[in-house]
Parts: structure tokens; C-alpha cells; sequence
């Protein structure tokens, strides 16, 4: 894995500053990222910490970057106790944090998206931009990051616009994705990467619609291919609903058993991390990494499906965790319409 070459990621880091957040004179920013405690090491492999380490390195970096670029304004750094978990709640003194300033650049290992924390920043008109698992990388030349926002952002209303005046909903591919949910009185999203007014927020890179679906009504399996998750790299993992939430998780390998285990299949405490909770179609054409799920689910022609939390996104379903799950070559059929067909939006 290569270090991080400064000089590529500036005109990144000013550009996500100046056009994605619309920094003005005299705002702050606070860039933070979340470090593993010491007890955590051993249950990571080698190449995980060799990661989790790049990124809390690269946000401190985009922290002095960001101070030199802009030097009319006050940029600031923290970092905090890692949750492990994407969609738990960080520490109060980190929440508290977030609070204090006017952007938050989150570059974490475990997302934050769908907190309280991260809700209660944006209610005090903090503009977020939340990049849980971000790489330098993103930031380079014709990665996901170097696109015209404002054409992903007309894409993404379009969109929108469907997922809103929907009621039903049909996921399909080649994989053996196969499920059908509703989403009456639901209201489509967009993450077009433009976070200029208080309390805006979003995933960077971003290019995305996406809703919630009515809980209890999802039928059906998602088939996980294999290469799109992290970790999964020699069988494909398949999730089964019943009324709404997972029952079944099979294959998947070491990943499947984690997952199947956290979610409590046999018991009722991980009752709330079971529930389908979100619908989402990428429309970023840079986008290409399949094994960071902040960039393969912003790839152009795919559909994401997560469990857990959507209580931040227009659902009733509360949870300590949220994760998507990318697939690609997918059909989506609404109220009967093939809207995405192979990976191609229709008219």
C-alpha cells in the first residue's frame, strides 16, 4: 500500500472545500477521525490497521492542507475513540465537538451517517461531509471525487423524483437478487455531493438517490456478489427477508458468520439491525472501486440495499448500525416501470 503523495490531494482537499462545502471567509472547519484504542489492535489483521492508520493520517493531512489553502479561516483537528461499529453513536466529547463549528469533514473508518451525533450537527447548521472508509486516492485525478457535481446533481433529482412518487418496489440481478418492499409516502433523497446550505449533509464521494422502505414489507433475498463487499472475496453472501427483516444470511464465508452473529438471528436483541432500511441508486460516473462501499455505492448503474438504522433518513427504524450492500447489473422495477435495466438508467 503507497503512503500519501501531499501534493495530489491538494487541489482535491480545495476543491471539496471551496465547491462541495462552499467554505466562506472566516467559517471554521473541524476535520476529525476515529482511532482504534489499544485493546482493539488484536482483533484486526495486519493490512485492516495498515488502513485504518492511512486514513486517520490522510485526515490529519487534509487538516493541514485545508489551514494553508484557506488561510482566512480556522481549521481545526480532532480525533476520537473508534465505535468499530458504522452507525454507533462516538464518544459525547466528540459529539460535542461536531457541534462547534460550521463544516465537519468526517474521515473515519466507521461511519457516522446515519448518528444522532452527526443529526445533532446538521440541527445546529453544521454542513457535513461524511466519508467513513475514505482513500486518497478518491481525491486524484479522475477518481470519484474529480467529477462535475452539478451534473450528478441534476441526475440524482431525476431520480429522486422517482423513488418519491413510487409505491412499490422490485430489486433484481444476475446474482440471484430478488425483492420487492414498499415505498408509499416515502420520500426519495439525493446525495449530489453539494453541501452549501446549513446543515446539509452528506457522503463524499457522493452521487446518490435513495429512500427508505415501509418496515415489515420487504420479501425476498439479496445476493452480495462476491469482490463487492470487503472481505468477501470467495462466495457471494445472500440475505433472505420475511415481513421486512433478515431471517437467513447464508454463504459469505467468514464475513456471512459475522454478520449472521451480530444481528442475533436466533434471539431478539439484534432485532433493529435486521430491518431493510434503505433503497439507493449511484449516478457518480467516476466511481469504479467495488471493495469500499462510500465508492461502490455511487457507482452509476447500481443499486444499494442496506439493514439497519434509516430513523436519519426518513424511516421509523432506530438502530446502532447501518451497511449497505452494492449491486451491480441490477434491474429496478417501480410501480411496474423498469426504471434501471443491466445497469442502465431509462427514461
Amino acid at each position: 500500500m503507497d503512503w500519501i503523495e501531499r501534493d495530489r490531494i491538494a487541489p482535491g482537499v480545495e476543491n471539496m472545500l471551496g465547491v462541495n462545502l462552499g467554505l466562506r471567509p472566516g467559517e471554521r472547519v473541524l476535520v476529525v477521525t476515529d482511532v482504534l484504542a489499544p485493546e482493539r489492535w488484536p482483533q484486526y489483521r495486519s493490512g485492516e490497521l495498515e488502513e485504518i492508520l492511512r486514513r486517520s493520517y490522510l485526515a490529519r493531512m487534509v487538516a493541514e492542507v485545508a489551514a494553508e489553502v484557506f488561510p482566512g479561516n480556522r481549521v481545526d483537528f480532532h480525533a476520537f475513540e473508534a465505535t468499530c461499529q458504522p452507525g454507533k453513536e462516538p464518544p459525547a466529547g466528540a459529539a460535542a465537538r461536531f457541534r462547534e463549528t460550521d463544516v465537519l469533514v468526517a474521515i473515519v473508518s466507521f461511519s457516522l451517517s446515519h448518528t444522532a451525533a452527526r443529526e445533532e450537527a446538521c440541527r445546529a447548521g453544521v454542513r457535513v461531509a461524511s466519508m467513513p472508509r475514505f482513500v486518497p486516492e478518491m481525491f486524484y485525478p479522475g477518481g470519484p471525487m474529480a467529477v462535475d457535481y452539478k451534473a450528478i446533481a441534476a441526475e440524482t433529482e431525476v431520480v429522486a423524483g422517482w423513488l418519491t412518487t413510487a409505491n412499490t418496489a422490485t430489486v433484481r440481478s444476475p446474482d440471484g437478487t430478488d425483492i420487492r418492499f414498499s415505498l408509499a409516502h416515502r420520500q426519495g433523497l439525493r446525495d449530489n455531493g453539494l453541501y452549501v446550505t446549513p446543515g446539509s449533509w452528506g457522503n463524499l464521494p457522493a452521487g446518490e438517490a435513495y429512500i427508505a422502505p415501509v418496515e415489515e414489507s420487504a420479501e425476498g433475498r439479496i445476493v452480495v456478489r462476491r469482490g463487492w463487499f470487503p472481505g468477501l472475496q470467495k462466495e457471494d453472501l445472500t440475505l433472505s427477508f420475511r415481513q421486512g427483516e433478515v431471517v437467513e444470511v447464508t454463504g459469505g464465508g467468514e464475513v456471512g458468520q459475522r454478520l449472521a452473529a451480530f444481528l442475533g438471528l436466533t434471539g431478539t436483541e439484534g432485532r433493529a439491525r435486521r430491518h431493510l432500511a434503505e433503497l439507493g441508486v449511484g449516478t457518480n460516473p467516476n466511481a469504479r472501486r467495488t471493495d469500499i462501499v462510500l465508492e461502490a455505492e455511487k457507482i452509476r448503474g447500481t443499486i444499494h440495499l442496506a439493514i439497519g438504522d434509516n430513523s436519519h433518513m426518513g424511516g421509523r427504524n432506530a438502530a446502532d448500525f447501518h451497511q449497505d450492500y452494492v449491486i451491480p447489473q441490477a434491474e429496478l422495477i417501480l410501480d411496474g416501470v423498469t426504471r434501471m435495466k443491466d445497469g442502465k438508467l431509462t427514461a
